[in-house]
C-alpha cells in the first residue's frame, strides 16, 4: 500500500463542513478512478492533516491525470473557504503540501 499525507491549515470548527464534502465525494467513483484505498482526516490546533491510501505507487500519477476532473475541481472550490496552504508562497499543488515519510515500521503477517 503506498500513502500521502497532505498538511495545509483549516480553519477551526470547519470539520463537519469539510467531511461533508469528502464524504459526497467519496460516494462518486472518483475514489476508484483515483486508485483511493482509504481516506483519513485529521485536524490538530488549526492545521489538517490528510492521510490517503493508494493500492499502488500510482496514487500521484492518477491525482494528477484526476485534477481536470469536474468533481476533483468542485470538491477543491468546495474546500477553499475551510482549508488553507501550510505555505501559501510555495503552494502550487497538492504536491507542495504533501508530508515526507522518514521512517515506517509495520507488524508481520
Amino acid at each position: 500500500m503506498y500513502s500521502t499525507l497532505i498538511v495545509a491549515r483549516m480553519d477551526p470548527g470547519s470539520s463537519d463542513a469539510v467531511a461533508e464534502a469528502f464524504g459526497a465525494f467519496d460516494r462518486t467513483e472518483m475514489p476508484h478512478l483515483m486508485g483511493t484505498r482509504r481516506r483519513q482526516l485529521f485536524t490538530y490546533r488549526g492545521l489538517y492533516f490528510h492521510l490517503q491510501d493508494f493500492a499502488s505507487e500510482e496514487g500521484d500519477r492518477r491525482i494528477e491525470e484526476a485534477k481536470t476532473d469536474p468533481r476533483f475541481v468542485a470538491i477543491s472550490t468546495d474546500l477553499k473557504p475551510y482549508i488553507q496552504a501550510f505555505d501559501p508562497a510555495t503552494w502550487r499543488s497538492p504536491a507542495d503540501a504533501m508530508a515526507t515519510r522518514f521512517y515506517r515500521w509495520e507488524a508481520s503477517a
